[in-house]
């Protein structure tokens, strides 16, 4: 098995229980991490044996977009999204972040983690 990474994507997205949320939106950054069999792609050096990086940012690019209250959804959304279009993917983990949530206090920001396995 081997990881890749997608760190530190940056993302506008308007996401909250908040009316307020849903309007003005906000900042949000999501890590992403995910294991696969890199055995053959080491070796034929071909992006076909791989999980390709790109199709994992565009997936949380686009599911971002979509309003939701709780970032755990969001992150689920994702996380279903890349094992149904990526069939190398054994294990995956996202952490989701808002920047500067609105609860009343000097945060840098909140991060909801979640992991899952393929299913057989």
């Amino acid at each position: 098995m081997g990881i890749i990474k997608v760190e530190n994507i940056r993302v506008y997205a308007h996401h909250g229980c908040l009316k307020e949320e849903t309007i003005i939106g906000s900042n949000y950054r999501v890590d992403l991490e995910v294991k696969a069999n890199l055995k053959t792609s080491a070796k034929t050096d071909e992006l076909v044996d791989t999980v390709d990086y790109v199709l994992l940012n565009k997936i949380v690019k686009e599911e971002m977009q979509h309003p939701s209250k709780l970032l755990e959804t969001v992150a689920k959304r994702i996380l279903d999204r890349i094992f149904n279009e990526d069939a190398l993917v054994r294990k995956a983990s996202i952490s989701v972040s808002k920047i500067n949530p609105p609860i009343g206090g000097d945060v840098e920001m909140v991060t909801i983690k979640m992991t899952e396995r393929r299913k057989k």
